[in-house]
């Protein structure tokens, strides 16, 4: 286990733990001071009701709204795009000048080209995470790793990150039967991701071991809670050749934004 692992281990039993409430209504009210966290966009606005720091981590967002057209894929989270584009001989950017091999990424994937976007989730940003478009998920592939910060200082200092640090790759298909990718990646002080579907998909652990889950006949509608992360990290997603449009031209966005379509 890497000293960032251990770190951040250690982060989400402390993050899990309840602080006589005093103190943990100080700490909770100190986190939401320091992000700059407006509280009114969640469903409980009183940081000092949340029992652990973690619980105000993974605060519910109220009025989330996604777009109707069964075409549109909307942003799965809150988040700043760090980078996106085409992907061209396998390769995909964590940011710009820094490439790599998407088959590194995901193991056994054929992304020749197509398209990638990189959503970075921050400690201000709401945790939780949706589904982009309606889906059917294949399968869920936890892949095990270092818990390197994935903010844009580090993005641009170290190479390969997303592939050094631990993720969740589900294989997924849109409505028209075409393969995609939702990659959920771990962080420095990730306690853990979460996803809905499936307790046994267990993160930031002492597991050193490639895991894979298969699924039959899970679907899950555009918008639905998918799972959640406890500390911010980063969500990519990959779309083939000719199958995605991408639309969106904030770089700030919010859960239910369209980011494009596809076709």
């Amino acid at each position: 286990m890497s000293a960032t692992n251990s770190v951040s281990l250690m982060f989400g039993k402390f993050a899990h733990t309840k602080f006589p409430k005093p103190f943990q209504c100080f700490l909770n009210k100190m986190y939401v001071k320091i992000f700059k966290i407006d509280m009114t966009l969640f469903e409980e606005e009183n940081p000092c009701n949340f029992v652990t720091l973690n619980e105000l981590f993974i605060r519910k967002k109220k009025d989330i709204e996604f777009h109707d057209d069964d075409d549109v894929v909307c942003s799965p989270s809150d988040g700043l795009i760090t980078e996106y584009g085409e992907i061209e001989q396998n390769k995909a950017y964590q940011i710009k000048g820094k490439s790599y091999k998407i088959e590194e990424l995901i193991p056994n994937s054929k992304l020749e080209e197509g398209f990638f976007v990189n959503i970075y989730l921050s400690p201000k940003d709401y945790h939780r995470y949706h589904t982009p478009i309606d889906m059917q998920v294949l399968s869920a592939t936890h892949i095990p790793g270092a818990l390197y910060p994935v903010n844009i200082p580090s993005l641009n200092k170290r190479d390969n990150l997303f592939i050094k640090n631990e993720r969740v790759v589900l294989r997924c298909k849109d409505k028209k039967d075409r393969i995609f990718y939702f990659v959920a990646v771990g962080a420095l002080n990730v306690g853990s991701m979460v996803f809905n579907f499936d307790e046994r998909i267990k993160t930031n652990t002492n597991e050193a071991k490639l895991t894979t889950f298969e699924y039959e006949n899970l679907h899950l509608k555009k918008g639905s809670e998918l799972g959640r992360f406890e500390m911010g990290s980063t969500i990519l997603l990959f779309f083939g050749k000719e199958h995605f449009k991408y639309l969106n031209q904030k770089e700030e966005i919010e859960v239910g934004d369209i980011l494009g379509e596809i076709f």
